[in-house]
């Protein structure tokens, strides 16, 4: 039994994170409301969801920057359901992130070698006269050219600047990496290279990835396994190829079916056109039973008074919602 939990690098159970509404009793915004998902060495879970699915408040509630209102984090079988500044130390070297914008998550006033060699100091990697060594090297892992070492964030470029966060999240021998959106605040012509980049460490140095996107398309790529989010709650999580050959759930065959293709081929591949109906619910009325009742074609009696459980539709993919019924072994 404890051979199966530590299988595991990541286990989230029932996370829910609620914000009060300012000046309304008993009235909150379910950011999270119970979501489930487990990390495995060395894979990357695409965490994706439009604006205000909760996405983001997953990742910060996972770090530690948000105190969470209910559920549990475990990381490598040892319980971190507490915020970061009760964390230890050594805790807090396993898990990095890198968010979304580099122009806001590096400090302005400081250069270069001082952002890198800040962890250093912090979880004491190595003694003081170690500092340019090790800052070299992690420029180096990031193919920057060492002469950036004195530089200041403003002088560097979108792209560099995102390769500095990502040398100092790694300053620290993480075991995992929650990943922010790390490129859509970038110009296209660099999100390659950040990716090629984020790909190449994880196989060399055995990174676990929690991806936050809300790119579909570039998960088909980079993801280990797939989980789409709608109004603070899991729809549908599988592994990659199932989750782009045969989806379940209709919020995911809507998303799926707005990718845009430039060869036929590609548009074969996708599923038949989903057309929702309305706009987004706000998260403060979330609408009973299936969240996504008012907006789906597919929509039953059942779906507007029952909140859907998960279901097992096949191997490692799980399904939020009435319509989907487990498939049956041929």
């Amino acid at each position: 039994m404890e051979k199966k939990r530590n299988e595991y690098v990541l286990e989230v159970t029932d996370l829910k994170k609620y914000f009060p509404v300012r000046g309304q009793k008993e009235q909150f915004v379910k950011a999270i409301d119970g979501i489930n998902f487990k990390l495995k060495a060395g894979e990357t879970l695409g965490l994706v969801g439009e604006s205000g699915s909760g996405k983001s408040t997953t990742a910060y509630n996972v770090i530690g920057m948000e105190e969470m209102t209910g559920g549990q984090v475990r990381f490598k079988g040892q319980d971190i359901s507490m915020p970061l500044a009760k964390r230890p130390l050594e805790l807090k070297k396993e898990i990095q992130i890198v968010f979304q914008d580099p122009g806001t998550s590096l400090n302005p006033q400081r250069n270069i070698f001082d952002i890198l060699s800040l962890p250093l100091k912090v979880h004491k990697v190595c003694g003081a006269g170690e500092y340019v060594k090790y800052v070299a090297r992690l420029m180096d892992i990031v193919e920057l050219p060492y002469e950036y070492m004195y530089k200041y964030p403003s002088t560097l470029s979108g792209g560099e600047r995102q390769m500095v966060a990502i040398a100092r999240a790694l300053a620290t021998n993480p075991s995992m990496i929650i990943l922010d959106e790390p490129t859509s605040a970038l110009d296209v012509s660099v999100q390659a290279k950040i990716i090629n980049t984020l790909l190449k460490l994880q196989k060399e140095l055995n990174l676990t990835y929690l991806f936050i996107t809300h790119d579909l398309s570039l998960m088909r790529n980079v993801s280990s396994r797939v989980a789409i989010m709608y109004l603070g709650k899991i729809a549908e999580i599988a592994p990659t190829e199932s989750f782009f050959q045969n989806p379940q759930h209709p919020y995911t065959k809507m998303l799926l079916s707005s990718i845009p293709v430039v060869t036929e081929a590609e548009e074969a591949l996708k599923p038949t056109q989903i057309h929702s109906e309305g706009e987004i619910p706000s998260p403060v009325n979330v609408p009973k039973g299936c969240s996504f009742n008012t907006r789906c074609p597919f929509a039953m009696e059942i779906c507007r008074q029952v909140d859907p459980q998960m279901v097992t539709y096949a191997a490692d993919h799980t399904v939020r919602c009435h319509l989907c019924k487990p498939k049956m072994e041929e």
